[in-house]
């Protein structure tokens, strides 16, 4: 039993599925499940159509049918009309799901949570079904088997419920054949849709492979595997051979783009291997995450967070940041599913480093305006050092003016202006 991951890039054009195709025929060994994200930059296109987000109706229309198009052309290639002029029947399919989002962005907003995850959630469902229909493969609408709680946006996996799905949905339809379906989305309280937090497919894949027992998980990139740093920001990065499962979760949690966070300790705790390979080039050995003493080989390691926040909250009457101000803060945060990249308390004020959501940090400012005052400086990146030495900080700093600090042994986090 194997679970194999493809994220936005592997799925972004007619060619990239039939490279998907020829990647699962050539290694995809036994029982197998395809775990599919969204087409391209979707999910990005999605996020300005949920209700909320200032949009006039000629703008919404405009920005549904761009996307019907771009879904529909990759169908159009793969799917050729027959000689006889029949269309495929995933174009019913795709008809369907489309004019539910319609809907879906007509609402009227209940709560920007959990009008985002009912919005964005159609971005896997359609890649899905495109992917699916070209492998021949059974579709399974994942919000059956994967259950969260009403924590929209970033919701709590129920393992009960979710084991006894995959025991009584999911595992038969193995015995027959291959099965795709959706990651980040999962089913929510009153037949709703729930997220597992942005890039929350690899999680997705990781809760299946913990509860199918799986023997392997593979996440096939657009890297050749992982990297101690983001090429699209640094030069000469080194390929990681093999990463410990509590490395991995380190630079998971600290931003590292090639895992979610939540991602390795669900397959810890079965001693699964997890495989991160190219599908540019799909016969490179590429890394494993296992339990392994230290990474290979042993190099600095960088994270870069861009387009962040720094918001300072400080007492209005000058009094210290007491834990009954911090209990209020973290309420406040939680409630609006806000994650706090980098926090430091001091006795007169608290500073989170957070990613920029104009329309979460409304509401956050709404919150807390009434008891703190709330100073904030945007554009600016957060960087993570592991295993850093002063030559590789002033490097990597390189005179910009750093806002704030924090440095264990082996991390150091900045949040530096440009």
């Amino acid at each position: 039993m194997n679970v194999y991951k493809f994220g936005g890039a592997s799925v972004n054009s007619a060619q990239a599925v039939r490279n998907v195709a020829s990647i699962v025929r050539r290694f995809g060994q036994g029982p197998l499940v395809v775990v599919v994200s969204a087409m391209g930059k979707t999910t990005n296109q999605l996020e300005l159509l949920v209700p909320g987000i200032p949009n006039g109706e000629e703008q919404r229309k405009e920005r549904l049918e761009k996307l019907r198009q771009y879904h529909e052309k990759i169908a159009e290639e793969l799917f050729p009309v027959s000689s006889a002029g029949l269309r495929h029947p995933v174009f019913k399919q795709l008809d369907d799901l489309f004019s539910l989002l319609d809907i879906a962005t007509r609402k009227s907003p209940t709560g920007y949570n959990f009008d985002y995850d009912q919005t964005v959630c159609f971005g896997e469902l359609i890649s899905t079904v495109i992917v699916a229909a070209f492998l021949k493969a059974q579709w399974v609408d994942v919000r059956g088997i994967i259950r969260t709680d009403a924590n929209y946006r970033e919701g709590h996996v129920d393992w009960e419920f979710t084991h006894l799905n995959v025991e009584k949905s999911l595992k038969p339809l193995l015995k027959d054949r291959l099965v795709v379906t959706q990651g980040f989305i999962a089913g929510a309280p009153g037949d709703t849709t729930s997220t597992l937090g942005r890039e929350g497919s690899d999680y997705t894949a990781a809760i299946l492979s913990h509860c199918l027992d799986a023997k392997d998980m593979t996440i096939w990139k657009d890297v050749p595997g992982f990297l101690n740093a983001d090429p699209k920001f640094f030069r000469d990065t080194v390929k990681m051979n093999r990463i410990p499962y509590s490395e991995a979760i380190e630079l998971a949690y600290y931003g590292a783009s090639v895992i979610h966070p939540k991602t390795v300790q669900p397959i810890q705790n079965k001693n699964i291997a997890l495989h991160i390979r190219s599908f540019v080039t799909p016969d490179a050995e590429g890394s494993i995450v296992g339990p392994y003493d230290g990474i290979d080989p042993q190099t600095p390691l960088y994270i870069f967070r861009n387009d962040q926040v720094l918001l300072s909250i400080l007492p209005r009457d000058f009094s210290f940041v007491a834990e009954d101000n911090l209990q209020v803060i973290f309420a406040a945060f939680a409630r609006l599913g806000v994650r706090i990249n980098l926090m430091q308390n001091s006795a007169l004020s608290f500073s989170v480093c957070v990613d920029h959501n104009e329309v979460l940090l409304a509401q956050l400012r709404e919150l807390l305006g009434k008891d703190f005052r709330l100073r904030h400086n945007a554009g600016l990146q957060l960087v993570t050092i592991r295993y850093y030495t002063q030559d590789i900080i002033d490097r990597i700093v390189a005179g910009r003016p750093v806002l704030l600090e924090q440095r264990s042994r082996a991390t150091i986090q900045l949040v530096v202006g440009w």
